[in-house]
């Protein structure tokens, strides 16, 4: 088994939300901890990793309980950045490669860092045909909310859900199913961290059938 590199001091971003590797995530940020964190990162073209809480709040408020978020969580890289005033970062990030947090600290003002080890990536894996309808669902809807976008807006751009769009492959179509899906936090979370692109895509398979989506 190849051992996979360390990163120290990693700084982390906690949300209530999960990234997954080529998801799209656009934030707004005005905490102090993280104008800095965000600043420098844009400044040395460094990654941060996003989190996802499992207790606290996004916005960190004197006197509530410290935030305790998932040892697992995934590297984002920013796309676009953003100043529209002082005070205040907009930025969109891509997210990579998902990691396993191994040891994390509480810095100044509320920023929480890690050293992490990388995970490995979905292997590329052909849909089997017992799922192809997820794929075939999943292009439906993603055709049918950028129509609606041209009509509502006149806007052509493609939606950001991960480039390049990848139909034909089990991890990346499960993983765009999993941030549409209306599930819980934990629930994306647990499918985040199944080392299978086969069996997350099969999970979904079975929420789909559940919600009606595709059969």
């Amino acid at each position: 088994m190849t051992t996979q590199p360390l990163l120290y001091s990693l700084p982390l971003f906690s949300l209530g939300a999960v990234l997954f590797p080529d998801g799209v995530l656009p934030l707004r940020i005005f905490e102090v901890r993280y104008l800095d964190m965000i600043g420098k990162c844009h400044k040395h073209g460094a990654p941060f990793g996003v989190v996802a809480l499992s207790q606290g709040d996004e916005v960190r408020k004197a006197g509530a309980a410290t935030e305790s978020f998932a040892a697992v969580g995934t590297l984002a890289t920013i796309k676009t950045f953003e100043a529209p005033q002082a005070g205040l970062l907009q930025i969109e990030c891509l997210g990579t490669q998902r990691f396993r947090v191994q040891a994390s600290a509480l810095q100044k003002y509320g920023l929480w860092t890690a050293d992490v080890e990388a995970m490995a990536d979905d292997v590329a894996l052909a849909i089997p045909d017992d799922l192809g309808h997820t794929a075939v669902a999943l292009k439906r809807l993603v055709d049918a909310l950028e129509e609606r976008q041209r009509m509502e807006t006149g806007d052509t751009s493609p939606l950001p859900i991960g480039s390049p769009r990848r139909f034909d492959d089990c991890g990346w179509v499960a993983n765009r199913w999993c941030e549409m899906l209306p599930v819980s936090t934990a629930a994306r979370q647990r499918l985040m961290e199944l080392d299978s692109p086969l069996m997350r895509l099969e999970l979904v398979s079975d929420l789909l059938a559940r919600t009606g989506i595709a059969e």
